[in-house]
């Protein structure tokens, strides 16, 4: 289920070609294909969340093509490095996996005296996974939080160490689970602590990782491995689960279950713009690149879903920009 949304979600069904992969996924032919207009120069900043590396990476060569003399430099440690940059003026935008928390809006709003604008740039499924050789089926999320957690808040009475607790067989059955995650800078972790979590503790025996990319590795060298990380880091050997809320029907983390699977997210660029006020030309044109045909795609390369043409007119709108 999508959570924490700054806006409204628009059915997929309508603008996403049924049962295919992501790298079939077609981006809504409504929205815009990008122009180049004259007048944009400059360096962008971007710091923020390690899971839109990649994506802010697309992002940028694409516009790079489009503006050659443009500068853009990305940082990626963690969503929770994003508020700071913002508000300090360090940062011309803030990649965030989560939406920010109050106290990190209150403090941008005493320094500028308004909020920074979220605009959601993408869909994203927070997976666990396991190693490509784990025969397991599929999770409950207290299942999970049984897994990872000290408190299970999810209502599970044992704590799971070992893979035949989940009623896995063999030479596994007997083996420690071992755990991956994030650290706490990073927006991943939190969304994972609050959904998966049930706003529980981790276990001290986590393994946390600099980046999600670190997680995925760590499982698929590990058959006793499980870990969490953003669907777009999925590799060839590791399986994302199929995961349920309680115990119900499992839910594939796949485009077409987006709206069903429990930890569908926005994927968020934070932007400082004073309300009433015109974005300088650097800003808008990437924030407009971000937006468009090309954008898009950028984003499907990068494995995760795009939005829809209204979607992406409501979010240029926050900033003052029409199409």
């Amino acid at each position: 289920m999508l959570r924490n949304l700054a806006f409204s979600f628009v059915a997929f069904s309508a603008w996403l070609v049924p049962s295919l992969a992501f790298a079939q996924i077609q981006v809504d032919s409504d929205l815009p294909v990008y122009q180049r207009v004259s007048g944009v120069s400059g360096t962008i900043k971007s710091i923020g969340s390690d899971t839109m590396n990649n994506m802010m990476t697309l992002w940028a060569e694409g516009f790079q093509e489009i503006y050659p003399n443009v500068q853009i430099e990305i940082e990626g440690k963690g969503s929770s490095t994003a508020p700071p940059a913002l508000i300090q003026g360090t940062a011309t935008f803030g990649p965030m996996s989560r939406p920010m928390k109050a106290n990190e809006i209150d403090d941008f709003e005493k320094r500028y005296g308004y909020k920074p604008t979220a605009m959601g740039t993408s869909i994203d499924m927070l997976a666990v996974y396991v190693n490509k050789d784990n025969p397991i089926k599929g999770l409950s999320l207290p299942q999970v939080d049984a897994i990872f957690s000290t408190n299970r808040k999810g209502g599970e009475k044992e704590d799971v160490s070992r893979w035949g607790q989940l009623g896995v067989g063999g030479a596994l059955a007997q083996s420690p689970i071992s755990l991956y995650g994030r650290n706490s800078a990073s927006g991943t972790y939190a969304l994972f602590k609050e959904i998966a979590l049930f706003g529980g503790d981790y276990k001290p025996t986590v393994k946390e990782q600099p980046g999600s990319s670190s997680v995925v590795q760590g499982v698929a060298t590990d058959k006793s491995g499980i870990g969490y990380s953003g669907i777009g880091y999925k590799t060839s050997d590791v399986r994302a689960l199929p995961l349920s809320v309680k115990g119900e029907d499992y839910v594939e983390p796949t485009a077409e279950n987006a709206d069903d699977y429990p930890m569908s997210r926005f994927l968020y660029i934070y932007v400082n713009y004073r309300p009433g006020s015109e974005l300088d030309p650097l800003r808008r044109e990437f924030l407009k690149y971000i937006f468009s045909q090309q954008g898009q795609k950028a984003v499907v390369k990068d494995g995760y879903l795009p939005i829809t043409a209204e979607l992406a007119a409501e979010q240029l709108n926050a900033v003052g920009i029409k199409q």
